[in-house]
């Protein structure tokens, strides 16, 4: 998910006024409204349609009528993204997406039930290779030259193991032609002086064990990785930039 603060650092940083921003994988509303404040358009994919009246109502009462005409959202998949964008190929300034942190022949996400979120309850599509690199030649149609991909990641523990898909999306980002250009930590808790005020949730709190106990204690997340490529110009391209 992406938190408001990070996206409207990204839109910020990596966009001026005016230009369009675009979300794949969208949980929240949080690049909508970060794109209206600063000024920018904002499109966001929403193939799920109760997160999309959930995001919907959000939207209405927190953005004023004026800068609630900035933004919309399209029932695409993010593999689609290309096809749901049709109209504004080559226009985006800076595409920001939060892949689920599924792999390729890991567990699939519990089926939607009708307690919890509606961020919650989508039905959330395996993130294959295929899928990945559909969605980021999706991406390179629909950006300007020079426009901004950015990447929210997490690397987890699965089975023992630390999976981190940000190796496989930088390796297949390159491969269509993005120029890797940054990567930043964004810290998901606070700063209390120089220790981070880490917080346990209830999951973390019932993996909780014995202080004899030999076992790993339970993992926390306490930041995300922000792969940041660019789409190339012509000349960049012809230079040899990648």
């Amino acid at each position: 998910m992406v938190c408001r603060e990070l996206a409207r650092h990204l839109i910020g940083t990596c966009t001026s006024e005016g230009d369009l921003v675009a979300e794949g994988f969208t949980s929240s509303e949080a690049a909508l409204v970060g794109a209206a404040d600063l000024g920018r358009r904002g499109i966001a994919l929403v193939p799920h349609f109760p997160l999309a009246q959930h995001i919907g109502a959000r939207l209405r009462a927190t953005l004023p009528a004026e800068r609630l005409e900035r933004v919309e959202m399209r029932p695409v998949r993010p593999d689609q993204m290309a096809r749901g964008l049709a109209d504004r190929l080559g226009e985006v300034g800076l595409v920001i997406a939060a892949p689920p942190p599924y792999e390729s022949g890991g567990n699939p996400p519990r089926r939607s039930t009708e307690r919890g979120c509606p961020a919650c309850r989508a039905d959330l599509w395996m993130l294959s290779s295929e899928q990945l690199g559909l969605f980021l030649a999706s991406a390179w149609k629909v950006l300007r030259p020079g426009g901004v991909l950015a990447i929210i990641t997490t690397a987890r523990h699965q089975v023992g193991r630390l999976i981190d898909p940000a190796p496989r999306i930088i390796r297949q980002a390159q491969g269509l032609g993005f120029r890797y250009v940054q990567h930043v930590i964004a810290l998901r808790v606070p700063i209390d002086g120089d220790t981070l005020a880490v917080q346990a949730g209830p999951a973390d709190l019932a993996q909780l064990r014995r202080t004899g106990c030999h076992a790993l204690p339970p993992p926390v997340s306490v930041h995300a990785d922000v792969c940041l490529f660019i789409k190339p110009s012509v000349r960049q391209e012809n230079g040899g930039a990648r």
